[in-house]
């Protein structure tokens, strides 16, 4: 059994990654190949009757664990500086308002629906019926960000900002719904210092895990700070603190460490070790954060109930709210001067959504918002996404686009607009051609400089050898001829005594 367990866990994590390495090819989300492949995991223990241990205890833990690795991953890729600006303001404007503005309309049907067709037994609450509401209209960074790959440069990291600060704003706006049961000025009070202390607790811990990162010097260092950033966050919910700000914030400032050793007081704590070690930390986070992920999808598939996905009544209810959702945001889009194509099909709930629900007391759940309502918006708002990336044409600029593009045109503009372009094309492939001749004539001319080099060296290396004997030979003729010389002398002064 043992054997059997550890050999489908194998299996599944490398079916997960080429589903991961397959995304920017085929254009259809990871996620969804994953819910697909735990959900038909399901139908075959079913079919052979294979005993499976109740998993549902381990979905909010590994919920949890995933929204903090997914968020700090995102903050890490953030770039904060005043060219960043305008992104950054956009996509808090097109987070927040269409959250606020979903939230409060599907509060009040919700509302509506309990005051005109509950069964009487509790009294309609329109602050239980908002924190039913709110887990629908966050939007899922743990499916936006990886499903983003085939977006240019600019939507992806719109993409990025808006799903990351989406988790974020709906954690704040859940907790504080969550945790006051009377809305006045003393709640609000209460929240604004709850930020201000997360805000000092988030700037000590990151100067110290920054700190510890830099400064140890054991093999293993990345898998204790990521366990105290869990730990740290852990701690500060059961203080009713927003935790996730800290997480953001520990992200931001590892990820923008050539903005941050600008300032004066950071330039004391020498940043430069620490940068070297922030790479490193951001690629075990990565391959941390997909092992998390695949596994929370995968059981997510898994504990999926076909029947109750199956119910009309709920589904009709997914139904308006997924059209709400796309229609808020396509609006929202239009209002901030953003591209609605294709960034009005990304808004996926998902890992964050399942989360706040789960977190709902028994005693403030509304009978709509089930399990079976959750699911059913999940699995429509990721549907609807794939579709829309799959016709996505943001990269598509080829000549035959492009001539495509002027088609409504009239045939004099559609030809100089032909001639145009064609001729663009052909400048374009003679400079591409000619650069590449110019590239071969350089290699084929080093090439031959190198040769006369070698040769011209190898010439002189032989003729200094050739010399150098020569010496040594004329050196030792003309010795043999000096002591000859002198042999001769002296038996003729030995003559000349005798």
């Amino acid at each position: 059994m043992t054997n059997t367990f550890i050999i489908a866990f194998c299996v599944l994590i490398i079916m997960a990654y080429i589903f991961d390495l397959t995304t920017s090819k085929t254009k259809i989300p990871s996620v969804i190949l994953l819910l697909i492949l735990g959900w038909g995991l399901q139908q075959i223990t079913d079919i052979f009757n294979i005993n499976v241990p109740n998993l549902s205890g381990l979905l909010p833990i590994l919920g949890t664990i995933g929204l903090i690795v997914i968020v700090l991953e995102g903050a890490l890729e953030l770039e904060f500086n005043e060219s960043k600006l305008p992104v950054l303001r956009k996509s808090m404007i097109v987070a927040l308002i269409p959250m606020m503005v979903l939230g409060f309309l599907l509060a009040g049907a919700f509302f509506y629906y309990q005051t005109h067709y509950g069964d009487g037994n509790v009294d309609p609450d329109f602050r239980k019926a908002l924190i039913g509401a709110i887990p629908l209209t966050v939007i899922s960074s743990a499916i936006a960000i990886p499903s983003a790959v085939n977006l240019g440069k600019k939507n992806k990291e719109f993409v990025t900002y808006e799903s990351s600060l989406s988790d974020i704003l709906g954690v704040l706006f859940f907790d504080f719904m969550f945790r006051n049961a009377t809305i006045d000025f003393h709640s609000f009070w209460v929240f604004l210092l709850q930020l201000l202390l997360i805000a000092v607790v988030s700037f000590i811990a990151t100067i110290g895990l920054s700190y510890l990162l830099a400064q140890i010097k054991h093999q293993i260092k990345f898998v204790p700070i990521i366990i105290l950033v869990i730990l740290i966050y852990t701690i500060s919910k059961i203080y009713h603190l927003p935790g996730l700000i800290f997480i953001m914030l520990f992200g931001m400032f590892l990820g923008n460490l050539e903005e941050i050793k600008r300032i004066k007081f950071m330039q004391r704590f020498k940043l430069r070790k620490l940068e070297n070690e922030v790479q490193k930390f951001h690629e075990i986070l990565a391959e941390g954060t997909f092992l998390v992920r695949v596994m929370f999808f995968l059981l997510f598939g898994f504990l999926i109930d076909t029947q109750e996905l199956l119910d009309l009544q709920t589904f009709y209810w997914a139904l308006g709210i997924s059209g709400l959702i796309f229609l808020i945001r396509f609006i929202q889009l239009k209002i901030s001067g953003l591209p609605a194509m294709p960034l009005m099909f990304i808004a996926p709930r998902g890992l964050i959504t399942i989360l706040l629900f789960l977190y709902i007391d028994p005693g403030d759940n509304i009978a709509i918002v089930s399990e079976t309502l959750i699911t059913q918006v999940i699995l429509l708002t990721v549907t609807i996404m794939m579709i829309g990336l799959l016709f996505n044409k943001e990269k598509d600029e080829t000549i035959f686009a492009k001539i495509k593009e002027k088609m409504a045109m009239g045939p004099s503009d559609a030809e100089i607009s032909f001639e145009k372009i064609a001729k663009e094309e052909i400048k374009k492939d003679i400079k591409q051609e000619k650069a590449k001749e110019a590239k071969d004539d350089l290699a084929d001319t080093l090439q031959e400089a190198k040769e006369v080099i070698d040769m011209k060296i190898s010439s002189e290396i032989t003729s200094e050898i050739t010399e150098s004997n020569e010496d040594g030979e004329n050196g030792e003729d003309e010795n043999d001829k000096n002591d000859g010389a002198d042999e001769q002398e002296e038996k003729n002064k030995n003559n000349d005594k005798e």
